[in-house]
């Protein structure tokens, strides 16, 4: 490989490689389980050399790329932030622009910056069982194609297409003659004063579009084809602000953190156990909220409450937005689109200037990037998850995904300390390699129990997960933790040494 192909070396005490092209770990993606990856790197693995390649010109992943008004978290910063590194702001509930800036500045403050090698998009990844090596096929935005070697590669990407949103077509939305926007791809010069704006969806993303497009529109109707639950928290959490005022930062911080973990698991459990009652007990708040309205048809779902992703409305604002007479709720089926109407199943028509699809992501795994080994494609939906971490029969690959019912980053962290325990145990012991070998006996289920579109239409393109651990998904922090902090050696997982296969 001549010096132009070569990528740029990271600097030795961040990623500790002397040239790029052979790493021991390629971390994929910027974000914010990229970054978390790194610095979990540095603190328990600071032999092992690293690069982290992003395809993208800029650090923060999901909190870059979405620029949508109002665009926040739906999870608590103090169980989205890193263990390590405690969220700095009073705001629980933070915005987009605050995410990205506390990645950054984790990764500024880490010389993880100095590691990562912008408009780098891995688009494959081969295993050679002869060289125990993995070969990545990287397209670079600023030069030619490029390959690099490493031991491992570990897949922090996220799990959705950046470069396509899922778009329903509408019949005769060609008519329309305003503007169709997905809040995937916001624009910068899209003026709303004094538009009348249609929200499609009643997910997380319109749930916090139409609250910050009334402030500036003439009306925001949402308009869904059946309800989400949807659940008012505050968004300041004033015990943490109490324990900040009387105790080291970092010891509030961790101690906010197991609060907010207990409580979000205790309320997952109650959510499944008793759906009915904790279905009636968010209705009756909704109602409490806007009194007059028709909540049983606009805010009570025909599924229980964590059967998909409850969303969070921070301080009731949009039932603030309803009742301010500026935004409402329509729940129906669109019928057509006209020139400057959208036409509903009832008969009813709303009249819009500007069409905001909030209609759902496309899923994606392993960042789109094809893996083979000794050439031969692996299909992940083939696999089974280990420990939701690594793939049966695939080595020295790993994947960073988060929780649904919780923080992403809990599950990240827990990941990453795996991780990091697998890779200095290989090295303490000369190991090459190791592959989870699963058992015929285990059978397999989707990867997620969520009924969510998004979901729904992406399992065949997802891993499987096993009925039993550590196959078995638990979504449940406490009991992974106990799971990622066992024995490496468990029999599971089938180490090489010298190309030669042996169990430990």
């Amino acid at each position: 490989m001549d010096a132009a192909a070569r990528a740029q070396p990271p600097e030795r005490g961040v990623g500790g490689a002397a040239d790029a092209s052979e790493v021991d770990v390629v971390i994929v993606g910027a974000g914010l389980s990229g970054i978390g990856a790194a610095a979990h790197l540095q603190d328990r693995c600071p032999d092992e050399r690293f690069v982290i390649l992003e395809a993208r010109d800029a650090i923060g992943g999901t909190w870059d790329l979405f620029r949508y008004p109002g665009i926040r978290s739906d999870s608590d910063m103090h169980t989205l932030g890193y263990a390590f590194r405690p969220w700095p702001d009073a705001t629980a509930i933070a915005d987009g622009a605050s995410i990205r800036r506390y990645i950054v500045d984790t990764a500024a403050e880490r010389g993880i910056d100095r590691a990562i090698r912008f408009g780098h998009r891995v688009v494959r990844a081969d295993w050679s069982s002869a060289r125990q090596r993995w070969t990545l096929a990287v397209e670079r935005a600023n030069g030619p194609p490029i390959e690099i070697a490493c031991r491992f590669v570990w897949f922090c990407s996220g799990y959705y297409l950046y470069d396509r949103a899922h778009r329903p077509h509408f019949a005769g939305e060609e008519r329309f003659d305003g503007r169709w926007v997905h809040p995937q791809f916001w624009p910068d010069d899209l003026d709303l004063a004094g538009r009348r704006v249609v929200v499609i969806g009643s997910g997380a993303t319109a749930v916090t579009l139409v609250p910050e497009l009334a402030r500036h529109a003439a009306h925001v109707t949402m308009l869904q084809r059946s309800p989400t639950w949807i659940i008012a928290l505050p968004s300041r959490d004033r015990i943490a602000e109490r324990l900040r005022r009387v105790l080291p930062a970092g010891l509030a911080y961790r101690l906010v953190r197991a609060k907010n973990v207990l409580l979000g698991m205790l309320f997952f459990r109650l959510a499944r156990r008793w759906p009915a009652a904790i279905g009636r007990r968010l209705v009756a708040e909704v109602q409490r909220r806007l009194p007059g309205h028709d909540v049983a048809t606009h805010f009570t779902p025909r599924y229980g409450p964590w059967d998909q992703r409850l969303c969070v409305a921070p301080d009731g604002d949009l039932f603030a937005a309803i009742r301010s007479g500026r935004a409402d709720v329509v729940t129906d089926r669109i019928e057509s689109v006209g020139e400057k109407d959208i036409r509903l199943a009832s008969g009813r028509s709303l009249e819009a200037d500007v069409i905001v699809t909030a209609t759902g992501l496309e899923l994606e795994v392993l960042g789109g990037v094809g893996v083979s080994i000794d050439g031969r494609m692996i299909d992940p939906a083939s696999t089974v998850a280990y420990k939701g971490t690594l793939f049966s029969g695939v080595p020295n690959l790993a994947l960073t995904f988060g929780y649904t019912n919780a923080s992403w980053t809990l599950k990240a962290d827990l990941s990453a300390r795996y991780v990091c325990r697998l890779l200095r145990h290989m090295r303490r012991h000369g190991l090459a390699s190791a592959r989870p070998r699963i058992d015929a006996n285990v059978e397999t289920r989707p990867f997620l129990d969520l009924t969510s579109g998004y979901v729904q239409r992406a399992l065949d393109r997802l891993p499987r997960q096993g009925s039993k651990p550590p196959w078995r998904l638990h979504q449940n922090v406490l009991r992974d933790a106990l799971m990622l902090r066992g024995r490496i050696d468990d029999g599971t997982l089938e180490f090489e040494r010298d190309s030669q296969p042996a169990r430990r």
